[in-house]
């Protein structure tokens, strides 16, 4: 059974969740602090944070930066907060994924259990990963599909690389370019540019995509959940 801690100040609106959660079969933890939540996930170590930005004392936003620094727990951000700049703040800092208030129960529900799925798919330990007719080895810097090779540029391969490494996470533009921009190099990556010809050699159609979505002016994200390794 896997375990959730929820992360909420407002208490009505912390059971509701947890009876919601329950009712799935999931584990609920519950903090109503930044610091409460910060010592629960030490000491629990929960498969899923789902986090209110708005805490008493530690803001939801250090939290989810302290909990980035100490492990790879996924953090699904529940919050008011609806600006752009502030969705792309808390993805940069590492969040999974960015609900905001007031928020669909069960879509909430699907997101988290997506986030779950692509958690437990993937070992972090293997090197080759198969989507369905398409295999990336990221040893050997290989990828094929359908068993015929598909030839990348650098850029375009650390481009797959980061999506497929990012268990579902919307990368957003920002992350992007930073991760993709050489040292020294202060010319902006055309990622548009990029994802487009990336899209095309893997035969993914940016009309009706099923490899890489677009969160229109947030990222791009890695559709597919089960990366089922292949080798090492």
């Amino acid at each position: 059974m896997s375990t959730v801690l929820v992360v909420e100040d407002d208490a009505a609106l912390r059971g509701a969740l947890r009876a919601s959660l329950r009712a799935r079969h999931l584990q609920v933890l519950e903090a109503g602090t930044g610091e409460e939540a910060l010592q629960v996930a030490a000491r629990e170590h929960p498969d899923l944070v789902l986090l209110d930005l708005g805490l008493p004392g530690i803001d939801g936003m250090d939290v989810l930066r302290t909990l980035r620094e100490s492990g790879e727990t996924p953090v699904v951000v529940l919050t008011v907060r609806d600006t752009q700049v502030e969705k792309v703040m808390a993805l940069d800092a590492g969040a999974t994924d960015y609900i905001t208030k007031p928020f669909n129960t069960e879509e909430l529900l699907a997101r988290i259990r997506a986030t779950l799925r692509s958690r437990e798919a993937r070992p972090p330990e293997a090197h080759v990963l198969r989507f369905e007719e398409l295999e990336i080895d990221l040893e050997r810097r290989r990828v094929l599909s359908e068993g015929h090779p598909v030839r990348l540029t650098p850029m375009e391969l650390a481009l797959l690389e980061l999506f497929v490494n990012s268990k579902g996470r919307l990368l957003t533009h920002e992350y992007l370019r930073a991760r993709l921009r050489a040292p020294g190099d202060d010319r902006q990556v055309s990622l548009r540019v990029h994802v487009r010809h990336l899209r095309q050699k893997l035969g993914d159609a940016s009309a009706y995509p099923r490899l890489i979505g677009t969160e229109p002016g947030l990222g791009y994200r890695w559709l597919l959940e089960d990366g089922v390794p292949t080798g090492a």
